[in-house]
């Protein structure tokens, strides 16, 4: 077997990540496939914005999952930059361990996620590991980071997530689901001591958790928006991350996230799926789900395409920010004006 068919991280058959379940409707694994599209939407962006350049090719080019569960984004993005960066670095080791100890930082949302994001990143759930095919790392983390947090309970709620006392305040061993990148007044601090120096990503991508379970009332608490809030917190060049629909006309404590987003001129493009099913089959996600990509130097209209199946609506320019809500429908903007 050579160096290369050893390190392949594609291409096997079955890809282990497309035959996992899902751990819950609140915590969906990505596909491959589908995180493929929304990098391909970011490298076309980037070229854009960098006169063509590839994004593969950039050694520099930090990126972070602040939410990792499979670990499917960082190793799709790990495989674009082995190819990318093949000139640059010629050895395949030392350009693996390159891109694994310097480009791409993820953070678990639970212990046994982290591992599994490992496994698929290092090839070990251990970076340190022995199977690990990160050379240089000096702990078993390796830039995968998870610490069980506690929430910070201001009466019966947390005050960074709300989550309810009566159902989060778990005994020890147990995920208590306080999401360290959302449990924080300080996220540049907080990602200081995770990483180590003054961290600055480029690149933030992921698929956060929906939703926290109600302690008593009819309906779960949205909990993505405060992911895409710290996201922008960090000044990345990009963000994107696939999200539910709902926030674009309801949802239980959203409107003030909604307008943030529509009057958000850096959203470059927004993807609508009316039906998760066409992105996440066998999940039930009420009103569809979507990916956005936010572009810091981006300031204008919103490029928005809707996918109904093998119905593609777009791409349109739209300018998000018409209506108090997002009329998904680009006919009916018609009628509307």
């Amino acid at each position: 077997m050579t160096d290369q068919a050893a390190f392949s991280l594609r291409g096997r058959n079955p890809d282990v990540l497309t035959c996992i379940a899902n751990l819950s409707n609140d915590e969906v694994f990505t596909p491959p496939e589908f995180a493929n599209r929304m990098l391909d939407t970011l490298a076309e962006a980037w070229a854009a914005n960098h006169k063509g350049a590839n994004l593969w090719a950039d050694k520099t080019v930090k990126f972070l999952d602040p939410c990792t569960k499979s670990g499917v984004f960082l190793r799709e993005i790990t495989s674009r930059l082995t190819k990318g960066l093949e000139k640059q670095i010629p050895d395949l080791e030392k350009r693996v361990d390159h891109i694994l100890t310097n480009q791409v930082f993820g953070i678990g949302i639970t212990q046994i996620t982290s591992m599994l994001a490992r496994r698929s990143v290092y090839c070990s759930k251990h970076a340190t590991g022995k199977h690990s095919i990160a050379k240089t790392f000096t702990g078993d983390d390796g830039n995968i980071w998870f610490k069980r947090i506690k929430h910070t309970w201001d009466g019966e709620r947390c005050k960074f997530c709300g989550a309810g006392k009566s159902v989060f305040d778990r005994a020890k061993g147990l995920e208590t689901h306080a999401y360290t990148f959302i449990h924080t007044d300080n996220i540049k601090t907080r990602l200081a001591k995770i990483f180590g120096g003054n961290m600055q990503f480029d690149v933030i991508i992921g698929n956060p958790p929906y939703q926290l379970a109600s302690d008593g009332g009819t309906r779960d608490g949205p909990i993505y928006q405060h992911f895409i809030e710290q996201a922008k917190m960090l000044q990345p060049r990009f963000l994107t991350m696939v999200i539910p629909s709902r926030w674009m006309a309801s949802g239980l404590g959203l409107s003030e996230f909604r307008q943030t987003m529509l009057g958000d001129t850096r959203i470059r493009e927004l993807v609508d799926y009316p039906a998760a099913n066409d992105v996440f089959p066998g999940v039930e996600v009420k009103a569809g789900v979507c990916y956005f990509l936010w572009d810091a130097t981006h300031d204008g209209d919103c490029k928005v395409t809707t996918i109904r199946g093998d119905e593609v609506e777009g791409p349109i320019q739209r300018n998000l920010g018409e209506y108090d809500v997002f009329v998904r429908d680009a006919r009916a903007v018609a009628i509307l004006q």
